[in-house]
């Protein structure tokens, strides 16, 4: 998280919406740990990761509705739920 906090002040600094995604719970063989953090512009800009590309589309997708409507969400994410699967989350899980 802390080698994301220097473009995250940038963005910051010119006025540049974003939220923030960070990883809070895991088992298994989740593939990124507890504290992995990924931020999203307003503008649809990215920087790190919160599964290693197995659920970053979903999460994209709901960090840039966070940004239209200023409420937070949490997301949950495992291998026997059905939604896990159709976004591609087939390495392990986490909240």
């Amino acid at each position: 998280m802390r080698n994301l906090l220097d473009q995250i002040e940038i963005w910051l600094t010119n006025d540049q919406k974003i939220a923030l995604a960070t990883v809070i719970k895991t088992w298994g063989s989740s593939p990124r740990p507890v504290g992995a953090g990924m931020a999203v512009s307003a503008e649809g800009k990215i920087l790190g990761s919160v599964s290693g590309g197995c659920v970053e589309g979903a999460v994209i997708d709901a960090a840039l509705e966070v940004l239209k409507s200023g409420n937070h969400t949490r997301l949950h994410f495992g291998v026997a739920d059905t939604e896990a699967w159709e976004v591609g989350l087939a390495c392990g899980g986490g909240d």
